[in-house]
């Protein structure tokens, strides 16, 4: 039963790529997005140039401007790895990514109604789907006359008094790639699009894995922050109403549970709860890294472990007599010989 519930769980890489960490992964995941929500910027630019834009697509704009905010703010904190931040970015990367799913779908279905459009025989009229006619007009598409597969020539003698001969051009229609009007089926199935399908679910399996690597790296730094501040103990569930799951890092109690950040940490951590929080198999391993990295940290916080040693050895009893006070001046060390005392 356990090996099909592991089946089931949601991945979680512990390497970017099997070559990089999880926080180098995640940095260079933040700078793409970045750079990708940079295109808002421009794309409100080309307002100024006279282009005309449909809702949907200056809404997109709109948004990747403020996406692009957001990203600035969180993406200075994948360093020093601040459990809300973090955490914040993994959950505005799903939602970018849920969002950008809808915004990709919406204007694919656009993209293939205009290609059934000029594959049918309503070529000419106005372009189907949200934003249609931009796409239209900027696709490079063509609208003839006449919507014909191929031309046949038809060579008749001429009457009059020069010999010559008259041509006739006679259109033939295609019966295979044409259709009464545009539709998404008619759209998918044109030769051209299976390029595009095939592009669009390569990069969004793309999409998906770097949703879990910075999942995990969020995970990640949630579970350190949990090991190295659950009252001062190496577990990761002291506090927790159950042993299964790790102490939230936003609770009440906590410093990091105060205020709105507090608030807004514990509605995050209760959308995925098991997963953040729930314990899994491999967890020992990272726990003892965590704790070697914590040791690291402290460095000379913590004494060494000789005077450590000597002092419990001085408060039970059991420890080498006190060192003798150093002399002062006028006053001299009486040697006792061996012999004394026969």
């Amino acid at each position: 039963m356990s090996f099909i519930i592991r089946w089931y769980r949601i991945p979680r890489p512990q390497t970017f790529l099997y070559l990089m960490s999880l926080r180098t992964g995640t940095e260079l995941i933040t700078l793409s997005l970045l750079l990708n929500k940079v295109s808002g910027f421009y794309g409100l630019l080309a307002l100024l140039t006279g282009l005309h834009l449909s809702s949907l697509q200056l809404s997109m704009y709109i948004y990747s401007l403020v996406a692009l905010v957001v990203t600035v703010l969180l993406a200075s904190h994948i360093r020093t790895q601040s459990p809300f931040h973090c955490l914040a970015l993994a959950c505005f990367y799903i939602l970018d990514s849920l969002i950008n799913a809808a915004y990709t779908a919406a204007f694919a279905i656009t993209w293939f109604l205009v290609i059934s459009q000029h594959h049918s025989d309503a070529n000419g009229n106005k372009a189907p789907g949200a934003g249609g006619s931009t796409i239209d007009e900027t696709a490079g598409f063509t609208s003839p006359q006449y919507n014909v597969s191929h031309v046949d020539i038809a060579v008749a003698p001429d009457q009059g008094i020069s010999p010559g001969n008259e041509a006739f051009a006679i259109g033939q229609p295609g019966f295979s790639t044409t259709a009464s009007g545009p539709s998404l089926s008619h759209g998918v199935l044109q030769p051209e699009s299976m390029s595009s399908i095939i592009t669009i679910c390569a990069l969004w399996a793309i999409r998906i894995y770097f949703v879990l690597v910075i999942m995990s790296y969020a995970r990640l730094v949630l579970r350190q922050h949990v090991a190295a501040t659950s009252r001062a103990n190496t577990a990761l569930h002291p506090g927790s109403k159950s042993a299964t799951m790790a102490e939230n890092p936003f609770a009440t109690h906590f410093p990091e549970g105060r205020g709105w950040k507090g608030k807004l940490g514990r509605i995050m951590v209760a959308l995925g709860k098991s997963y953040w929080l729930g314990s899994e198999e491999g967890d020992e391993a990272w726990m003892n890294n965590a704790q070697s990295f914590r040791r690291r940290e402290e460095g000379l916080a913590s004494p060494a472990p000789g005077v450590v040693e000597r002092e419990r050895r001085r408060r039970s009893g059991t420890g080498p007599p006190p060192p003798m006070p150093p002399l002062q001046a006028g006053q001299y060390l009486r040697v006792q010989d061996a012999t004394d005392g026969r």
